[in-house]
């Protein structure tokens, strides 16, 4: 899941903001940290639910599969970060 969650974010940050943008993963207590900053102070676009509609279901799916997931406004930009729990288990 962790590779599916940093896919998501720097394609996003690399997608909606014209600079570069920054990958930090911090690992402690059982779980991952990964974070994706860039440039743009705009918020992304979180859509409700919708299994008719094509596309635009990134962030959806960072959210379904992390513990937490939270949007940091900072100086020149943002930073969303999502949180996971580490396993043996290769199923998640």
């Amino acid at each position: 899941m962790a590779l599916l969650v940093v896919s998501e974010l720097v394609t996003n940050a690399r997608r909606y903001a014209p600079g570069p943008c920054r990958l930090e993963l911090h690992v402690s207590d059982g779980t991952v940290e990964i974070g994706a900053g860039d440039d743009s102070a705009t918020q992304p676009s979180i859509q409700s639910t919708d299994p008719d509609r094509i596309g635009q279901h990134g962030l959806e799916l960072v959210m379904a599969v992390s513990q937490s997931f939270c949007i940091h406004q900072e100086p020149g930009g943002k930073r969303i970060t999502a949180v996971l729990p580490l396993t043996d288990d290769p199923q998640q």
